[in-house]
C-alpha cells in the first residue's frame, strides 16, 4: 500500500506532465495490487487457521474442565449458562483471533508504511497532519474501557436468554401440562429486550469510534492543505510533492479507520475472555489424594459413620445430621422418607457427587475419600429417576 503512495509523485510529474514513463508506471501499479491481493489472501487464511485452532483448544479445554467439576458446582450453575460460555463467548474470541488479529497486523502496518512515506519526504507536514492525533487517543481509550464493561453486561444477558430457553424446552411437558406457554414467553421476552438494550449501548459505543477517526482526518487533510498552500507558494515543494504526501495521508485514513473498529472488536474480545477463565479459574473438582490407592472389589459392606452433610448455598441447609448404619455385602436396603428428609443426598455421598461434612462413609473399612475416584465410581451403578440417553 506504500509503494502506491510513492508512485503518485511520478504520475503526476512524470505522466501526467511529462508524457513519460506511462507503461512502467503502469505495470507497477499492476503488481502492486497483485501483491497487495495475494499478501491479503495468504495472511487471511493463515490467521484464520491459527484461531480456529486457538478457539478450538480453547473450548476444548473449557469443556473438559467445566466436566470436571463437583456436583456442587452444577448445582449453583444453569445449563444454559454455561452452554453460553462454551458457545458465546468462545465465539466471540473466535471473531478476534481469527479476523480482527489479522486486520490489526494488516492496517497497522499499513499505517506504519504510510507515516513513513510522510516523515520520510516531508518532516514538517507529517507533524502538521499527526498533531491532532493525540487528542483521539485519549477519547478512543476511555470509549473501549466503557464498552468493555458495557460488552460483559452484554454477555451475561445472553446467558440469561440462553438460560431461559434451555430451561423451557428442557421442562418442556411440564410447561405444557400447566399451560404455562404465556408465562414462560414472557420470561424469555424479558431477557431479549434486556440483551436489545445491552446491544444498542454495544452499537452507540463502536459507533463512536469511527466518526472521532473521521474528525482526525478531517483535521489532518485541512491542516495539509493550509502548509501545502504555503510551501508551493515558496517553491519549496512542488505540486507532484504534495500530491504524493497527500495521497499518502489520504490512504492511510483507510486503516486508521479500521484500527478503531479493531480496537472496539478487542475491547469486546476481552470482556468475553475475562468470563472464560473467571470459569477456568474455579476449581471444585472432586479430587483423589496423592497416592491414593484402587478399591478393591467390595467383600464386607459399606459403613456410614456419624455422616453430617450441609450444602455449601449460603443458607447452612443441612440435609443429614449424625447419619450412621452399616449395609452387608450381598443386602438390599431402601431409604424410604418423605420429600426434602435427604434421601437423594445420602445416595449422592456415596459415589462422592460431594463429601460428608462431618463424619465418613466406610468400604471395607476403608474412607472413601483416601481411595482413588475412578476405581470407586466403577463399582457403582446408579438408576436416576430421569433417564438420559447420550
Amino acid at each position: 500500500s506504500a509503494w502506491l503512495a510513492l508512485l503518485i509523485k511520478p504520475i503526476i510529474d512524470k505522466v501526467l506532465i511529462r508524457q513519460e514513463a506511462l507503461g512502467t508506471v503502469a505495470l507497477s501499479i499492476l503488481l502492486s495490487y497483485l501483491l497487495k491481493g495475494l499478501g491479503s489472501y495468504v495472511s487471511a487464511y493463515l490467521m484464520a487457521d491459527v484461531g480456529q485452532h486457538v478457539v478450538r483448544d480453547i473450548r476444548d479445554g473449557l469443556f473438559r474442565h467445566t466436566l470436571g467439576q463437583s456436583a456442587a458446582f452444577f448445582k449453583s450453575r444453569s445449563t444454559g449458562q454455561l452452554l453460553s460460555r462454551l458457545t458465546n463467548d468462545v465465539g466471540q474470541v473466535q471473531q478476534v483471533v481469527s479476523e480482527t488479529m489479522a486486520d490489526l497486523l494488516r492496517e497497522s502496518l499499513a499505517v506504519v508504511g504510510f507515516a513513513g512515506v510522510l516523515f520520510y519526504y516531508d518532516l514538517g507536514l507529517a507533524l502538521v497532519c499527526l498533531t491532532g492525533a493525540p487528542l483521539v487517543l485519549y477519547p478512543l481509550v476511555r470509549l473501549g474501557q466503557a464498552l468493555r464493561k458495557t460488552t460483559r453486561r452484554s454477555q451475561e444477558h445472553l446467558e440469561t436468554m440462553s438460560h431461559v430457553a434451555t430451561e423451557a424446552f428442557t421442562g418442556l411437558r411440564i410447561v405444557k401440562a400447566f399451560g404455562a406457554e404465556d408465562r414462560e414467553g414472557s420470561r424469555f421476552g424479558m431477557a431479549t429486550r434486556a440483551l436489545y438494550r445491552a446491544n444498542m449501548k454495544v452499537t452507540a459505543a463502536v459507533s463512536m469510534m469511527p466518526p472521532i477517526m473521521e474528525l482526525l482526518g478531517g483535521v489532518a487533510i485541512a491542516a495539509a492543505l493550509w502548509y501545502g498552500a504555503r510551501e508551493i507558494a515558496a517553491h519549496r515543494m512542488t505540486e507532484g510533492d504534495f500530491a504524493r504526501c497527500v495521497g499518502a495521508l489520504l490512504l492511510m485514513y483507510s486503516p486508521l479507520k479500521k484500527l478503531s473498529r479493531v480496537h472496539a472488536n478487542i475491547q469486546q474480545a476481552i470482556a468475553a475472555s475475562q468470563r472464560i477463565f473467571e470459569l477456568m479459574d474455579t476449581h471444585t473438582e472432586v479430587s483423589d489424594e496423592p497416592g491414593a490407592p484402587r478399591l478393591a472389589p467390595m467383600q464386607h459392606g459399606i459403613e456410614f459413620r456419624d455422616v453430617t452433610f450441609e450444602y455449601e448455598d449460603g443458607r447452612g441447609r443441612t440435609a443429614l445430621g449424625g447419619v450412621s448404619f452399616t449395609v452387608r455385602a450381598g443386602q438390599t436396603v431402601a431409604v424410604v422418607g418423605r420429600s426434602g428428609a435427604g434421601k437423594t443426598s445420602l445416595v449422592n455421598l456415596l459415589p462422592r457427587f460431594y463429601d460428608p461434612s462431618e463424619g465418613a462413609i466406610l468400604i471395607d473399612g476403608t474412607d472413601i475419600r483416601r481411595i482413588r475416584l475412578a476405581s470407586l465410581r466403577q463399582q457403582i451403578g446408579m438408576v436416576t429417576q430421569e433417564t438420559v440417553l447420550f
